[in-house]
């Protein structure tokens, strides 16, 4: 009976996605041409966030430091940045159900205007800490991710989701090179300037060029069950509602604690690289660079091709299984030529489960709650940058570098024979 209501299911997804394409283009030809202008766009929009966002990380520690801010004060710096990205996510996605994903992605882009500004006029520490409030509505790429969920079809979207891996690959490259070229040069502020007019630029992009509302109204304020969507932005209730959705909870633990251990490894990069690997702020700068491209080839090419020829399942199993053997190589690697090489399963695996989850949850709730959702989605990271400070540390002092390998290994072989035992339900699909 659950598998009939899937595939009823299922098949209402790809007619009102369908629905989708029309309201954003009347007739088909001209529909799929605007369609596929849209999501460009949201790529461009999600391209020039991050990049701007790559480019403060970069000029943010020697701002911070000739600020008087120390090394304890800075860690408190970034946990409350995380700390307001993991609050603002789900709103977020609350916010660009409710309201649309112009309306949102507008907001994302003026809250990034508001962040360079502030930053901009950062004298002071207060000012600094100041400055970072506005991030708690900085979700460009969850805003993209909305718009294309509500203009793909289900068969279609974890291609197109995996496309924005390319975007984030490219920003992190030009983000990190344009932070550091800019400050060294022009002074350390310039950079928060070329943000504040990169992100103005960003939401006039959004209030041109996004529609107003990319799904029918009838799917947009009505769920599944028929029942009218209703409460605040900021409702909870409503939020945690989604997780009672068959299969939710399940894949939303998995996306979780399966990459956890080496998000840990990576808060702690910075360290790691100058004690353990004996890197100069050059050579990481390279080693970042590399991250990025391996990003863009694995997210917008081999993402795409898999997500074609197997289903989502395998897909999800598949990630965790590499995620295992990544641990393995973290556990006995001994020098940057071995982490160089663990890199390329990592980013693998990174890459596949985020696009992965991403789709099946979207599919898995009511088109009405997509944004939520992704806004759910998007709490993950924040949430590994708000806990890995201090229980990276831990690991790090206590037990050394093998310890994140070793964790890393016991989670996944945990979680995989998990994914073996239980039949998670999920609404299967390939694009054809």
């Amino acid at each position: 009976m659950s598998t009939m209501n899937a595939k009823a299911s299922s098949g209402d997804e790809e007619e009102l996605s369908g629905m989708r394409s029309k309201t954003v283009g009347d007739s088909d030809p001209s529909g799929d041409i605007k369609t596929g202008q849209v999501i460009l766009v949201a790529y461009l929009i999600a391209t020039l966030e991050l990049t701007f966002l790559f480019m403060q990380m970069g000029v943010m520690p020697y701002l911070a430091k000739s600020l008087g801010l120390d090394s304890v004060g800075f860690g408190y710096l970034q946990t409350t940045f995380g700390v307001l990205q993991l609050v603002g996510g789900p709103i977020f996605g609350r916010f660009a159900d409710q309201f649309g994903t112009r309306p949102a992605l507008i907001l994302s882009c003026a809250s990034g205007s508001a962040f360079f500004l502030l930053m901009s006029i950062s004298t002071s520490i207060p000012l600094l800490f100041l400055s970072r409030l506005p991030a708690v509505f900085m979700h460009g790429l969850p805003g993209a991710q909305k718009v294309i969920t509500d203009l793909t079809t289900p068969s279609q979207r974890a291609d197109a989701l995996g496309k924005l891996g390319l975007c984030f690959g490219i920003s992190i490259i030009i983000g990190s090179a344009l932070g550091g070229v800019l400050s060294t040069r022009f002074g350390l502020f310039v950079p928060t300037y070329v943000g504040l007019v990169g992100n103005l630029i960003n939401t006039v992009i959004a209030m041109v060029w996004i529609p107003l509302q990319a799904k029918p109204k009838s799917d947009h304020h009505v769920t599944e069950h028929g029942t009218l969507q209703s409460g605040s932005v900021f409702s909870i209730r409503e939020i945690l509602r989604l997780m009672k959705f068959p299969g939710v909870m399940e894949v939303f633990i998995v996306k979780v604690f399966s990459g956890l251990p080496v998000g840990l490894f990576l808060i702690m990069f910075s360290i790691i690289s100058m004690d353990f690997f004996g890197l100069e702020a050059v050579e990481s700068g390279y080693l970042m660079s590399y991250f990025g491209v391996l990003q863009m080839v694995v997210q917008g090419l081999v993402v795409g091709k898999l997500s074609n020829h197997c289903t989502e399942r395998t897909l999800l199993r598949l990630s965790v299984f590499v995620f295992a053997g990544v641990g393995l190589g973290m556990a006995l690697m001994r020098t940057v030529w071995h982490y160089c090489i663990v890199a390329v399963p990592l980013v693998f695996a990174f890459s596949t489960l985020g696009t992965i989850t991403d789709s099946i949850l979207t599919k898995a709730v009511p088109s009405s709650d997509t944004g939520t959702m992704l806004g759910i989605c998007a709490s993950v990271q924040p949430l590994t940058r708000t806990v890995g400070p201090t229980i990276g540390g831990v690991l790090y002092k206590q037990f050394g570098v093998s310890s994140f390998g070793y964790l890393q290994l016991i989670v996944n072989i945990g979680l995989f024979v998990y994914l073996l035992k239980n039949k998670i339900p999920l609404r299967e699909m390939k694009s054809h």
